[in-house]
């Protein structure tokens, strides 16, 4: 199962990554309500676990743009507001599920399952094809030519986000953001690391990483080598 959590506690999202992650769910960390639509429509989740109050937009926002973008991943709302004209409201703008903290985290995974039961086997479209790469709509892995590719977690997050705009640069604060999100201060150059060692691996693709100064980085099509120079004429 695959579960977005947007929380802005770094606190909070140790505990729920390591808790998940333990049962067997991978987790995807969004700090920011601002950025959390983006990371929702990059990847979507079988359930998304939503904090109410998040910096950039409030919890209920979020909730409410994504149901009118048509995104109807089920939402549990997980949240200090514990009151019952909080609960309606929440409801009412959309969510499946309410939880007030503190909670159990036993209960919480139960409440997480049985909204993915609930919802049920749901496959997406194909997602489109740029060079021969796209993301695996099932397992969220990044396949090249029918083939998965081997890449590490933050390799695969930096594709990913790559791929959501291909031809079109991402900067390197987001990218940042988006690569290492939850893992709290992070070197100016680590992203840098990773840009490297995925260049390397699309080495030979029809793709290469290419990074603009001052922009960003972008994937964008090999183009083909220039024909070299015709046979000679006679003499």
């Amino acid at each position: 199962m695959k579960l977005l959590l947007v929380e802005d506690n770094t606190a909070m999202q140790t505990t729920l990554v390591r808790s998940f992650e333990r049962r067997g769910v991978q987790v995807v960390v969004c700090g920011d309500g601002a950025r959390a639509l983006d990371r929702w429509r990059a990847a979507v989740p079988d359930v998304v676990l939503l904090d109410l109050t998040l910096p950039g937009l409030d919890g209920l926002q979020v909730l409410a743009a994504a149901r009118a973008e048509g995104l109807d991943t089920p939402v549990l709302i997980v949240t200090a507001r514990g009151t019952v004209g909080d609960r309606v409201l929440g409801l009412n703008t959309g969510a499946d599920d309410y939880l007030a903290k503190p909670f159990d985290l036993d209960e919480l995974e139960a409440r997480v399952r049985a909204l993915a039961r609930r919802r049920g086997p749901v496959r997406g479209p194909e997602a489109p094809a740029y060079g021969g790469l796209r993301i695996d709509p099932d397992s969220g892995a990044v396949m090249h030519e029918q083939q998965p590719m081997e890449l590490t977690v933050r390799e695969t997050a930096l594709m990913r986000a790559l791929l959501a705009r291909p031809g079109q640069a991402v900067t390197r604060e987001r990218l940042t953001e988006t690569v290492f999100a939850g893992e709290g201060a992070v070197q100016a150059d680590a992203i840098e690391v990773v840009v490297y060692r995925l260049r390397k691996k699309l080495a030979g693709s029809a793709v290469e990483l290419v990074t603009l100064r001052g922009l960003g980085y972008l994937l964008r099509l090999v183009e083909p080598a220039a024909d070299g120079p015709g046979p000679a004429g006679p003499a």
